[in-house]
């Protein structure tokens, strides 16, 4: 059985998609753009400010249904150019800073809105 993940405190999907599923024990969150979901806009400044926002919203979506970053197993970084690499690291490894979870990153020719990076991430759920 799924279960449809909503919350206010990210934003909202721009697409024919859901801000994340929750099924068999896991949690798989939506490609997450750096949409602040206040204001509708990308944060102010470079690759590191989206990174933040982005993982923000990740947090939020997973906080919905009682999980939080410690739960994640899987993530899938997109980034529109890969010279953002290192600077993305940084910020990701602020919120991922003790038993990473296993991860990709790629780099695509664009993303939506002309993002710097978009988030996806598979969560389990603990017992």
């Amino acid at each position: 059985m799924k279960e449809i993940i909503t919350t206010s405190d990210a934003p909202g999907a721009i697409g024919p998609y859901s801000q994340g599923v929750k099924a068999n024990g896991f949690v798989f969150v939506s490609g997450q753009l750096p949409i602040d979901p206040a204001t509708g806009d990308f944060p102010s400044g470079g690759i590191e400010e989206q990174t933040k926002q982005s993982l923000e919203n990740i947090t939020a979506i997973l906080r919905r249904v009682g999980c939080g970053l410690q739960d994640v197993v899987k993530t899938t970084v997109f980034l529109s150019d890969m010279k953002d690499f290192t600077a993305m690291n940084k910020v990701y490894a602020a919120y991922f800073h003790e038993d990473c979870p296993g991860r990709s990153a790629v780099q695509v020719a664009q993303l939506p809105k002309n993002a710097m990076v978009e988030i996806e991430a598979i969560a389990c759920i603990s017992d």
